[in-house]
């Protein structure tokens, strides 16, 4: 189990009260990876939401790979090379993963590590649960996350007039 304090000192936990942190912290378990580990990829079903404890996270869009001579075959059959785009990064203090409290808890780009990561893993089932016990506690992490994707919204935007066009 994390510890509430471990939790609590997060902004993103902000406005929660004691016994809302005590569910959280029964839904963590913290984990640690390696530089290049996907957490998820777009379309992926997610069970889990993370917040980064230490290093850096890449919310990345795979889009297709121009360097590479794709056959006409390939895309017909949706077999084409892609490769990643870095919409954003996700450092510590940052929850990522949101889509594992959002119907229908199906990723809407991929997560993987660009440096030694050190995460808290939450259990989205457990956490909806109390989310059904405690309403207000679901409506204040229902903002929270909306504040997150708004934040997303805004950075792919940004990426998207930012990307050469070829």
């Amino acid at each position: 189990m994390v510890s509430p304090e471990l939790i609590r000192r997060y902004p993103f936990f902000s406005g929660l009260n004691k016994d809302q942190i005590l569910i959280l912290t029964k839904a963590a378990g913290e984990l640690i990876v390696d530089i290049g580990h996907y957490f998820f990829h777009d379309g992926d079903e997610l069970d889990r939401f993370y917040l980064v404890l230490e290093g850096t996270v890449a919310i990345v869009c795979q889009i297709p790979d121009r360097d590479v001579e794709q056959k006409i075959s390939d895309q017909l059959i949706g077999t084409i090379q892609t490769k990643d785009v870095v919409v954003t990064t996700v450092g510590s203090g940052e929850m990522f993963g949101w889509s594992g409290l959002i119907p229908p808890h199906q990723a809407t780009a991929g997560a993987k590590s660009l440096t030694n990561c050190r995460v808290i893993a939450f259990d989205c089932k457990k956490v909806m649960e109390a989310f059904e016990e405690d309403c207000r506690f679901g409506y204040l992490m229902t903002q929270k996350t909306a504040q997150v994707i708004r934040e997303r919204l805004r950075d792919l935007r940004i990426e998207t007039l930012t990307y050469p066009a070829e």
